[in-house]
């Protein structure tokens, strides 16, 4: 492998379009949670700055659900080859990872209830970095089964003690 095959890139492919929706419903019922927590102690005490605060919060959440999902989605890229898993991530913060298939220590598949009923899917490559697992969020669920298809029969066959 060259040099230039390890150099932090552009991952070339998005995640799945539904990860938006995805994105949309979970920062807009974390909204609804906190904004109703306000808005009930405000209906409770009446204090005049509480709806300001709940007014100012409710602004800050309507462009908040309406910016963040296209901007991830816009910004979320993976790739997998023999070598390395490249991964792309976040909105505000953005994360560069590159995880080589010789240091994959595990590759899991989560799944949570909203992710079931999409049909999508993450996959977490564990290696021994002290920056954590490397995460691909977004994936429809048979592209994330067949990429922990692919890394686990890829880091079989390359040397490495995964350290």
């Amino acid at each position: 492998m060259d040099d230039g095959e390890w150099r932090l890139r552009a991952p070339a492919n998005l995640v799945s379009k539904r990860a938006v929706l995805h994105w949309t419903l979970r920062a807009g019922v974390g909204w609804v949670v906190v904004l109703g927590g306000l808005g009930i102690w405000y209906a409770l005490a009446g204090f005049a700055w509480q709806g300001v605060v709940l007014a100012v919060l409710g602004a800050v959440a309507v462009v908040h659900v309406a910016v963040m999902p296209t901007w991830r989605y816009r910004v979320h890229r993976w790739e997998t080859t023999p070598e390395a898993v490249f991964t792309r991530a976040g909105w505000v913060n953005q994360e560069w990872r590159l995880a080589p298939v010789s240091r994959i220590q595990t590759v899991d598949t989560a799944r949570g209830p909203l992710q079931q009923a999409l049909g999508l899917a993450t996959v977490t490559v564990t290696t021994a970095s002290a920056a954590g697992p490397v995460k691909i969020e977004g994936l429809d669920a048979d592209v994330a089964a067949r990429i922990v298809d692919e890394l686990a029969a890829t880091t079989q066959v390359v040397p490495g003690d995964a350290t």
